[in-house]
């Protein structure tokens, strides 16, 4: 146990590679902690994590207005399609503009719609499988957990076939910026040519789904009607661009992390491989146990009280959704992982009116991972000695992981 922790530095070595060790720490100390440095409270405790959620009328989720705003004017003028676009992101935004394109997305992305899927992703997860094999040494990340979430995404969109690694390149650079990786300095212009080029790549594409409509999600987002109100192309394209990146990169990051997780409690995945029923809520349990996200930020629109804190108008508000998974108050021992246990009631999706839109479509690809993996393997050896983590306080992404399977 480190004994000395700067619990004000979101991005130490302690706090990106140990986190459950870092948050539950300040946890410990204060549930709703100010942190003078991130200029914010963090807020570490589950049942105040929920209840900032479910308060959209009082914490805004806008990162072009109050303090999160004023930081970004700047670069804003100097980036104008990436933060054009990125502003068109719903998730991004509050009432009435969230509600109005969430609603007109929804109509599109349905969990019916989802559901479809299954077969496919199946198809995918046996393809993938395959290649595995042989008792030698593979890079994970490339060779299974990249692949099968950006095929899955794009198949789903309806993005011509030449164009899908592009666009995850173009993804990748605009998570320097979403996710704010404190090691790449030159984001925000890798960020504004990466906007450009996928913009320019989906154009023609959404046109086209316009002109003559296809079985995909393109095509249900330009025909989706609520009343008489459509989305435009731009909001289209955005929100397109959102599911690409949020589609691909977070669920890459669960499946990786899952492996790891499961690395340390061997004795879960011969639990799976015993009763294949158990995937759903293995999955949840995954979720909670070592998500792919870290933390999601609000600001404070009025004054209001979290914990007994008294937050003002303008205040910064980081909701750690690793810290809230992991709060002995709502779960029992925590640090134990159990692919079976019910209730599950982490805060990994969110919570209200901006949970997770893509939720079932994780939770689908990664069960069926979980499910052709086991099936294959009765165990697997991971060669990293020491993890390690992209430095971003709000996403958990390994920067490699090796793994053998053993048949």
């Amino acid at each position: 146990m480190v004994l000395d922790v700067d619990l004000d530095d979101l991005l130490s070595p302690e706090a990106i590679d140990h986190p459950m060790r870092f948050y539950r720490r300040l946890r410990e100390t204060a549930p709703v902690y100010w942190n003078p440095r991130w200029n914010g409270w963090v807020v570490t405790g589950h049942r105040e994590v929920a209840q900032v959620f479910l308060n959209h009328a009082k914490l805004s989720s806008d990162r072009f207005a109050g303090p999160f705003g004023a930081s970004l004017s700047g670069e804003a003028s100097q980036y104008q399609q990436l933060f054009s676009f990125l502003s068109k992101f719903f998730v991004w935004k509050d009432q009435p503009y969230h509600t109005r394109v969430r609603s007109l997305v929804n109509k599109a992305f349905t969990p019916r719609s989802v559901e479809v899927l299954r077969p496919r992703v199946q198809e995918l997860v046996k393809e993938l499988v395959e290649p595995l094999r042989g008792g030698t040494e593979v890079d994970f990340l490339a060779q299974f957990a990249f692949t099968l979430p950006v095929v899955v995404i794009a198949e789903f969109l309806g993005v011509p076939p030449e164009g899908r690694y592009q666009m995850r390149e173009w993804s990748d650079d605009l998570g320097a910026v979403i996710f704010v990786r404190g090691n790449d300095a030159d984001r925000m212009r890798k960020g504004e040519q990466a906007m450009n080029e996928l913009v320019e790549f989906l154009r023609p594409v959404v046109a086209a789904r316009r002109a003559h409509p296809r079985d995909d999600l393109l095509s249900r987002m330009v025909q989706a009607v609520d009343g008489d109100d459509v989305l435009t192309d731009d909001e289209v394209i955005a929100n397109a661009i959102l599911m690409v990146f949020a589609g691909h990169e977070t669920t890459m990051n669960l499946l990786a992390n899952s492996m790891v997780v499961f690395d340390r409690f061997p004795g879960e995945w011969r639990r799976l491989r015993a009763d294949p029923s158990l995937a759903r809520t293995a999955a949840d349990e995954m979720l909670r146990y070592d998500g792919p996200i870290r933390a999601m930020a609000r600001w404070a629109t009025e004054p209001l009280e979290i914990g007994g804190e008294q937050i003002a108008e303008g205040d910064r508000v980081l909701l750690v959704q690793a810290a809230a998974n992991h709060d002995p108050a709502s779960f029992a021992d925590p640090e134990r992982l159990d692919i079976g246990r019910r209730p599950n009631r982490h805060t990994t999706f969110g919570q209200g009116i901006h949970i997770c839109l893509g939720a079932p479509l994780a939770r689908l690809e990664a069960e069926e991972a979980f499910l052709a993996l086991s099936r294959a393997f009765p165990r697997f050896t991971v060669h990293e000695q020491e993890l390690h983590y992209n430095p971003t306080v709000v996403s958990r992404s390994l920067t490699q992981l090796h793994i053998t399977f053993h048949e």
